[in-house]
């Protein structure tokens, strides 16, 4: 009787540990890469033309041929 309590109770340690999920449900970093990615594209949008804008300037401001 107590050999048959021992086994049932490893079997459903057994089975507690097998049916838990390893995996987080909120996933922080996700959530970070997202926001520095937006960051980056808004970056890219906004000032990408002030900076093609600069670069053309100073290479009119100095040739580079002479």
């Amino acid at each position: 009787m107590k050999l048959s309590n021992i086994f049932f109770f490893v079997f459903m340690a057994f089975f507690a540990v097998a049916s838990v999920s390893a995996a987080p449900r909120w996933k922080p970093f996700k959530k970070l890469e997202k926001v520095g990615r937006n960051i980056r594209n808004g970056i890219i949008r906004y000032n990408g033309p002030a900076v093609a804008v600069i670069g053309q300037a100073t290479s009119i401001a100095r040739p580079t041929g002479k």
